[in-house]
C-alpha cells in the first residue's frame, strides 16, 4: 500500500516518521517538537534523507545505502516493521522517506494521506527517542536513472516528467538552481496536481486519467525529476497509486542546470 488514509487502521507496531521539511525553511524539528503524532520520530531530510550537496550530484543526492541503514536503525526500524511516513505539506517531503526506504529494500512503507492535518486531535509534544532497530537494507528496491539516461528517455519512446511548478519548467523563474528551464523533451507535470483540494492524494482513477493525458500508458517507460529529487518521489508515489512504475532521476534539475554543457529548453 502506497497511501494510508486516516480511515485506515494504523498498524499497532508501525514505526511513525515525521518528515517535516519545506524548501526555504529550516524549522522542521521545531515544528515537530511543538506537536507530532504519538510515538513519531523526527527525520531530518537534508542530513538523513540526503547526502551532502554537490555540483556534480545535485542539491539532495541519495545517501549511501549504509548511511540510510544507520538512520533507519536510529529511527527504530527492525526487520518486519511496517513504516508510516507523514509531513504537514501534502506528503511532498514524506514521499522522499517513502521512496528511499522502498529503494533500500523495505516493502511495507506507506504515506499517511493528509499528513498531520488529518490527525491534529491526537498530537503529543517533545522528542521521541526509540530503541534502535536492526533492519538490514539490501538496496535495489526502486529504479533510478542517471542524467544521461533520463535525457535519452523521450527520444527512446519513454516519458520524462518534470514535477516542478510550471513557471520553473517554462524558465520564467528559477529561485534555487543555476539556470532556468527544463530538460529538452520533458513533459510538465507539477507535483501539486497529484493532490485534491483537501491536500490529499487524488483518487487512483483521477491520477490514472491525469497521467494518461501526459502520455503515460502501460508498458511505456516513465521517469520523473524535479528540482533535486525530493518532490519527484511524490509523483512516483502518485504514479504507483495509478498502477504505474516509474524511475527517479535523483540529481534532477539541480544536477543538470549546474553543467553548462547540458542543453536547456524553455517555454511550454
Amino acid at each position: 500500500m502506497t497511501v494510508l488514509t486516516p480511515a485506515d487502521q494504523l498498524p499497532p507496531d508501525a514505526v511513525l516518521l515525521d518528515v517535516r521539511w519545506q524548501l526555504g525553511r529550516s524549522d522542521g524539528r521545531e515544528q515537530y517538537l511543538a506537536g507530532h503524532l504519538p510515538g513519531a520520530v523526527f527525520v531530518d531530510l537534508p542530513t538523513e534523507l540526503s547526502a551532502g550537496p554537490s555540483t556534480a550530484e545535485g542539491r539532495h543526492p541519495l545517501p549511501s545505502l549504509q548511511a540510510l541503514q544507520s538512520a533507519a536503525r536510529r529511527w527504530g526500524i527492525s526487520a518486519g516493521s511496517p513504516v508510516v511516513v507523514y509531513d504537514a505539506s501534502g506528503g511532498l517531503a514524506a514521499a522522499r522517506a517513502w521512496w528511499l526506504l522502498r529503494w533500500g529494500g523495505l516493502a511495507d512503507v506507506s504515506i499517511l494521506d493528509g499528513g498531520l492535518a488529518a490527525w491534529t486531535d491526537r498530537l503529543e509534544i517533545g522528542d521521541v527517542v526509540p530503541d534502535p532497530g536492526d533492519i538490514t537494507l539490501t538496496g535495489g528496491g526502486m529504479p533510478v536513472l542517471t542524467a544521461d539516461e533520463a535525457a535519452a528517455l523521450p527520444g527512446a519512446g519513454g516519458v520524462l516528467l518534470d514535477a516542478r511548478a510550471g513557471e520553473r519548467f517554462r524558465g520564467e523563474v528559477e529561485p534555487v538552481d543555476p539556470r532556468a528551464g527544463h530538460v529538452p523533451g520533458a513533459v510538465i507535470a507539477p507535483t501539486t496536481d497529484n493532490l485534491s483540494s483537501d491536500g490529499r492524494f487524488a483518487t487512483a482513477a483521477v491520477l490514472t486519467d491525469r497521467f494518461a493525458r501526459l502520455g503515460v500508458e502501460p508498458g511505456r517507460p516513465v521517469a520523473v525529476y524535479c528540482g533535486s529529487g525530493v518532490t519527484a518521489a511524490h509523483e512516483i508515489a502518485a504514479l504507483a497509486e495509478a498502477g504505474i512504475e516509474a524511475a527517479l532521476w535523483p540529481g534532477s534539475w539541480s544536477q543538470w542546470s549546474a553543467d553548462p554543457d547540458r542543453p536547456v529548453a524553455t517555454g511550454p
